[in-house]
């Protein structure tokens, strides 16, 4: 059986809280509280991605190091930065 929708964002969230850096903790977190509530299951996909990403490449794509790869979607990467700009 699928998960739910409500279940994937709940699982989503808890793995948005728990990552090995607290900056990547921080901003994800920040994106699941504002947008995860609102996503689709093609947009649960598509964070699933970055949520499965480690932490380091993570803060590449971030901080414009490095573009992430094409099954990463860039909108979400910069939702992310919007946010690391905000704080």
């Amino acid at each position: 059986m699928a998960e739910s929708l409500d279940i994937r964002r709940k699982r989503l969230k808890l793995l948005s809280h728990q990552r090995g850096m607290l900056e990547t903790s921080l901003l994800l977190r920040a994106f699941a509280e504002r947008f995860l509530p609102d996503l689709n299951a093609d947009g649960l996909d598509r964070y699933e991605a970055v949520v499965d990403a480690l932490d380091n490449d993570l803060m590449d794509w971030i901080v414009g190091k490095t573009p992430p790869p094409a099954h990463i979607d860039p909108g979400i990467i910069e939702i992310i930065k919007n946010i690391r700009n905000e704080t």
